[in-house]
């Protein structure tokens, strides 16, 4: 019995053992696992300790995120918070391409001012053919999708749409006009649609005076306190708006809206290696399927390429005019200028074939194809995928806002700019070149062209005659100081406002003896 005893308690205790250690186990694994959960837990806090604060005093959290992340020993200098009671928040959504979005902000940051509103920072358009899928979607079949995407009031993903903080540089943004907009991230939670809060959305008047926005927008505010702007393009007029406000408006554009760090290193580096290989020309080469088929331009296309260009005409059911005769818009100078006249008239305005020519747009309809002429005249034309290595565009290849904000930057430090169509694009990088200093912007006449080219083609004109009235026909129109024209009642047929923002240009009396008289006209 002893024995039996013995050799019984050697087995509970070889069994004690491994129970024993798995226990010591599990209990490693339980406080292991209760220190990961309270980290995640107080992480979480935290992270939501942030977005209530932002929502409830959005300048204060944005010190504290930024002390946190950075730490800086010496932080920059903050402006002064404006005081004001806000009178309701305005959400916007910017409709169109980078550069018409860019104009956009810059009005509803000023109609935020005038009205004393909190700002919410604007959505950048998804569903447009202008939004960033068209860089990687340019296909008439593609554009359906995108369009019952649109009907259907449904996002694309992001993995194609660039929001704002991927373009702009958002904290700047909103710390640099702190003294005159208060912005917001987003809308307090109180008015989301899980609170069944409804925003009501209207696209504002197209060309409106700050009457319009005091008298008929402003009251809406009192029953409202939130109104959503789903259109925001041309919604403030040119002209007629207090100095003020204009200045407002300039301020956004030249200051305010700064692209993100990855943006602009990738485009300084850009222009670094432009201006290392000497002085260059940006040529915005606006001769792209999305442009050709909403013109309606198929000079130069063949019967095949026509007919595609017509189907993506007709399968984007925003484009109104779907039957558009050719010819006759490319005699009204409506169409941007083909790559083989764009070859003629760089050599008849003195460009000679070493000129270094840096294409600023995407992809070129017809491709190697359409440029043999182009490139035959001017051998050193270079594009920003020649430029860079693939990896570091990789970032932005299908982002086509993002990779016209490279464009935009190189156009901008160019020493010639030259649009061979007069697109937002081409209004507003003419803005900042005058801002600048009026650095040379070469504004095509094309109408005028059109009638010079069709002449030399067919034997009237001689070459020398032809270079000629090419210079004399834009002797005037290489960007040198001039005032807006204003046109009473046609806002559309007035000169731009971003194109040319004379009120920032210069103050009082030294604006006549910079621009000239006050009643004179522009060229164009």
């Amino acid at each position: 019995m002893e024995v039996v005893r013995s050799e019984s308690g050697v087995r509970s205790e070889k069994i004690a053992a491994p129970v024993a250690t798995v226990i010591a186990r599990t209990k490693r694994f339980q406080v292991w696992f209760i220190r990961v959960c309270s980290s995640i837990l107080l992480w979480t806090c935290l992270v939501q300790l942030l977005t209530v604060g932002e929502l409830w005093h959005p300048s204060f959290m944005a010190n504290t995120t930024v002390s946190i992340v950075k730490s800086p020993h010496h932080p920059p200098p903050r402006l002064p918070l404006r005081n004001y009671t806000s009178n309701g928040y305005l959400k916007v959504s910017c409709n169109g391409g980078l550069n018409q979005m860019r104009s956009a902000i810059c009005d509803m940051v000023a109609v935020a001012r005038l009205l004393n509103l909190t700002l919410v920072v604007p959505e950048l358009d998804k569903t447009s053919f202008w939004a960033d899928n068209r860089y990687f979607f340019c296909s008439w079949h593609a554009i359906i999708f995108f369009s019952f995407l649109q009907f259907c009031n449904i996002n694309c993903t992001n993995s194609f749409c660039s929001t704002f903080e991927e373009i702009f540089d958002v904290k700047h943004f909103i710390d640099s006009l702190r003294d005159e907009v208060r912005i917001v991230r987003r809308l307090p939670k109180r008015f989301n649609r899980k609170y069944r809060y409804r925003v009501f959305e209207m696209p504002p008047v197209s060309w409106s005076q700050e009457k319009y926005y005091l008298q008929q927008i402003l009251p809406l505010f009192s029953k409202r306190k939130v109104l959503h702007f789903n259109k925001t393009d041309t919604r403030l007029a040119n002209n007629g708006i207090s100095i003020d406000l204009q200045k407002v408006r300039c301020r956004v554009n030249f200051q305010a809206l700064k692209f993100t760090p990855e943006i602009e290193s990738l485009g300084y580096k850009l222009v670094r290696i432009l201006q290392e290989r000497g002085p260059f020309v940006a040529l915005h080469l606006r001769y792209e399927m999305d442009m050709l088929a909403f013109s309606g331009c198929t000079h130069g296309c063949t019967k095949e390429e026509a007919k595609e260009l017509k189907r993506l005409r007709y399968a984007y059911p925003w484009w109104r005019e779907k039957e558009i005769v050719s010819k006759e818009r490319r005699s009204q100078g409506l169409c941007p200028l083909t790559p083989e006249e764009t070859a003629l008239i760089l050599l008849a305005l003195g460009f000679d074939k070493d000129t270094q020519i840096y294409i600023a747009a995407g992809e070129i309809y017809g491709s190697e194809r359409r440029l043999a002429v182009l490139r035959a005249a001017y051998p050193r034309i270079v594009r920003k995928e020649m430029l860079l290595d693939p990896g570091e565009l990789q970032q932005f290849q299908n982002h086509s806002s993002q990779m016209a904000a490279l464009d935009f930057m190189v156009s901008i430090a160019s020493d010639t700019f030259i649009p061979t169509y007069y697109g937002n694009m081409a209004k507003v990088v003419e803005g900042h070149r005058r801002y600048r200093g009026f650095k040379k912007t070469i504004l095509l006449d094309r109408k005028r062209l059109v009638e010079l080219l069709d002449l030399h083609q067919n034997g009237t004109l001689s070459w020398n005659e032809f270079a000629v009235a090419v210079g004399s026909a834009h002797e005037k129109r290489m960007g040198q100081p001039t005032r807006r024209r204003v046109i009473a009642d046609k806002p559309k047929e007035e000169d731009y406002f971003y194109a040319n923002p004379q009120e920032c240009l210069c103050e009082g009396a030294n604006c006549d003896d910079l621009l000239g008289p006050g009643n004179s006209s522009s060229i164009r």
